[in-house]
């Protein structure tokens, strides 16, 4: 047995393009961490058409805290959450070099909220690629309790410098979505 057989496989996020990731791969990519860090494995990338992701939902979440005490229920903003940040890692794991990027909401379209989502839950969410740019694109999320489909909505976003988010100057800040990280 290999001395380093417990360690994870720390590649590149391009190495890792069209297979799957784990947390650590994720955050190598994604700028999001606890408690915004909405999800948890990759399971599927296929370049520039898709990826599937899971996040497993449970009661330590901050958000049931508020959200209802006693009837605790995943707020539906947090799932589109969640669909932008799985094409975030799509896009950037693409075009590379994101330690100085990051992926922004331009639009959210045709959100639907089918059943609640509730502690104990495994999201399985599915982002196919409708339009890519390589500092844009647009996305159809969905999302999965077991079989059935408990969330959806279409997802604009573009791709800025990290820099332009932290008001450096007027000019530069997109001013649609400033400050709307995904």
């Amino acid at each position: 047995m290999s001395e380093t057989a417990n360690e994870p496989d720390v590649q590149s996020p391009t190495a890792q393009a069209t297979g799957a990731m784990d947390i650590l791969q994720i955050q190598a990519i994604l700028p999001h961490r606890y408690p915004f860090l909405l999800i948890d494995r990759v399971l599927e990338l296929e370049r520039r058409k898709r990826i599937v992701v899971l996040k497993n939902v449970t009661i330590n979440e901050p958000f049931f805290a508020g959200h209802f005490p006693g009837t605790p229920i995943m707020p539906g903003v947090l799932l589109v959450e969640a669909m932008a940040q799985a094409g975030a890692v799509l896009l950037l794991t693409e075009i590379g070099g994101n330690e100085n990027q990051l992926v922004v909401f331009t639009g959210i379209e045709r959100a639907r909220f089918r059943r609640p989502v509730v502690p104990g839950d495994q999201l399985r969410i599915e982002v196919n690629v409708l339009a890519w740019r390589r500092i844009a694109g647009r996305m159809e999320g969905l999302v999965f309790v077991g079989e059935k489909k408990v969330a959806e909505a279409v997802i604009s976003c573009a791709v800025v410098d990290r820099n332009r988010t932290t008001g450096a100057s007027s000019e530069s800040t997109p001013k649609a979505h400033a400050g709307n990280t995904t």
